[in-house]
């Protein structure tokens, strides 16, 4: 029967091309908060360039993730903005302890977006919010924000918070208050170090780190990680040298010792 060969060999293809792409593995997913998004991506560029599968970037306030994973969502790894929603995700039975490590610890400036009007000479500082002559401050929302809070708590320090507070816009994540100012919609944002440097110009001013308390940014395995071998390979990744580098030149201050938090 000479035609056998080739029918058979057809339909090995064509079985081939019926399984559903569904049926393959997803990558490795991130769930990380927006002021780093910029630079996971960063870093997710470097793990594939060393022959690591590409992982997703899902980006959000910290608190809105540590929801969405609470709810079930089917992320690999949480990269948080602080400290304490990792460990409370480890409390909850979510997260692996043994995992938790921080990886960078955020840097806060206020930003001033190019074409701003009013316009404010720069350098921006103190005095620019202590003259008030400024309509609309973009913060994120500080009780799901580590970078709002810090906001907050540094117009607290600088004796302006009761002069200023009815000119805040609060956005849901620290890339909204980007944005705000960005559109218009603010003259100026408190925003992380880290954006400023993805480009978007303007003039900052870096807010002393004893204004506020320190944005201690912690990324754990979950628990319930689709991929756990791949997830503990990227945070080994997280924790090394070039990790470390390219996290510093994005405007990150990283810990003197890499590995597992306090």
């Amino acid at each position: 029967m000479p035609t056998c060969r080739p029918i058979l060999s057809c339909l090995a293809v064509a079985i081939a091309f019926c399984i559903p792409h569904g049926a393959r593995a997803e990558p490795l997913r991130l769930a990380v908060a927006a002021n780093f998004a910029g630079t996971a991506h960063i870093l997710a560029d470097a793990y594939t360039a060393r022959g690591g599968e590409r992982p997703t970037v899902s980006s959000g306030s910290s608190g809105q993730l540590a929801t969405q994973i609470t709810q079930g969502a089917p992320f690999d790894l949480f990269l948080s903005a602080d400290a304490e929603r990792p460990r409370d995700l480890i409390a909850q039975g979510l997260a692996d302890p043994a995992s938790r490590t921080t990886y960078a610890i955020g840097q806060l400036v206020l930003w001033q977006p190019d074409g701003a009007a009013p316009p404010h000479a720069a350098p921006l500082g103190a005095a620019t919010l202590a003259a008030n002559g400024f309509t609309r401050l973009a913060i994120c929302n500080p009780q799901t924000a580590p970078y709002g809070a810090a906001s907050i708590q540094a117009l607290h320090a600088l004796g302006v918070y009761d002069t200023v507070s009815n000119k805040l816009v609060v956005a849901n994540s620290v890339a909204q208050a980007l944005q705000f100012a960005r559109s218009g919609n603010a003259e100026l944002a408190f925003v992380a170090l880290a954006q400023v440097h993805d480009g978007h110009g303007g003039a900052y001013w870096l807010v002393p780190q004893k204004l506020y308390a320190p944005i201690v940014q912690d990324a754990v395995v979950l628990s319930h990680a689709p991929h756990p071998g791949e997830a503990h390979a990227f945070m080994t990744f997280l924790q090394g040298p070039q990790a470390r580098k390219l996290i510093e030149a994005a405007g990150y201050v990283v810990p003197a010792t890499a590995g597992t938090a306090p």
